[in-house]
C-alpha cells in the first residue's frame, strides 16, 4: 500500500473543525443533538514519547514518521451538558495489505474512560476511512472517519456492549452520526 493517502489524511485533518452530531441512545430510545468544537494539532516528538510511556509502550524507533496528534474539543449538547478534553494521540501502523493498513491507536487519555489506552485502528485508503475501535471496561467503541475531502468529514459511532470474551459484537447501545467541516480562516 502507498501511504502517501494515509499521511495526507492526517495532514487534512490538522486544523479546527466544527461538528454537529446526532446520539441515538438505544437503551432508552432518547436522541440527542450536539456541537463539538475541535482543535487539532500535529503530535512533538516529545508528546509522542509521553503517550508510549503512559500506555507501556515499547520504543520505536521512527518516531517521526508516526502520525499524531494533540486534540482538544468542546462539546454542548442541546440540553447544555458540556465536556472539555484534551488529549494526545498516536497511530502505529503494523501491517499492510493493497488497500488497508492496521495497526495500534495510542492515547493518553480516553473518552468513555480516563486512562491511557491501546486501541486498534485500521484505515482504508480507497475511501479514506480510519476506523477506530476501543474495547473498554463495559463497551466496545467502534469509531469511524471519513474524510470525503480536504475540509468535510462525516463521522460515524457504535458502541456496542462488550461481550464475553470469544463472542462477536452484537447489542448496539449507542449509534451517533456527525458532519465535521473544517473552519477555514
Amino acid at each position: 500500500m502507498n501511504t502517501t493517502i494515509f499521511d495526507q489524511f492526517f495532514i487534512d485533518c490538522v486544523g479546527n473543525w466544527q461538528s454537529d452530531r446526532t446520539y441515538h441512545y438505544l437503551t432508552h430510545r432518547e436522541i440527542e443533538r450536539s456541537q463539538t468544537t475541535f482543535e487539532v494539532e500535529p503530535l512533538t516528538s516529545d508528546r509522542k514519547v509521553k503517550v508510549l510511556s503512559d500506555n507501556n509502550y515499547g520504543k520505536l524507533d521512527n518516531l517521526e514518521s508516526l502520525p499524531g496528534f494533540n486534540l482538544g474539543f468542546y462539546t454542548i449538547s442541546e440540553a447544555g451538558e458540556e465536556k472539555r478534553q484534551n488529549l494526545n494521540l498516536m497511530f502505529v501502523p503494523k501491517s499492510e495489505n493493497s488497500a488497508t493498513l492496521e495497526g495500534d491507536y495510542l492515547r493518553d487519555s480516553a473518552y468513555e474512560e480516563n486512562r491511557p489506552i491501546v486501541s486498534h485502528f485500521s484505515f482504508n485508503s480507497n475511501t479514506r476511512e480510519l476506523l477506530m475501535t476501543t474495547n473498554y471496561t463495559r463497551v466496545v467503541s467502534v469509531d469511524s472517519i471519513t474524510l470525503t475531502n480536504p475540509t468535510l468529514r462525516i463521522r460515524k459511532i457504535l458502541n456496542y456492549e462488550k461481550p464475553p470474551a470469544g463472542k462477536t459484537l452484537k447489542n448496539v447501545l449507542l449509534v451517533g452520526f456527525g458532519v465535521e467541516q473544517k473552519i477555514v480562516v
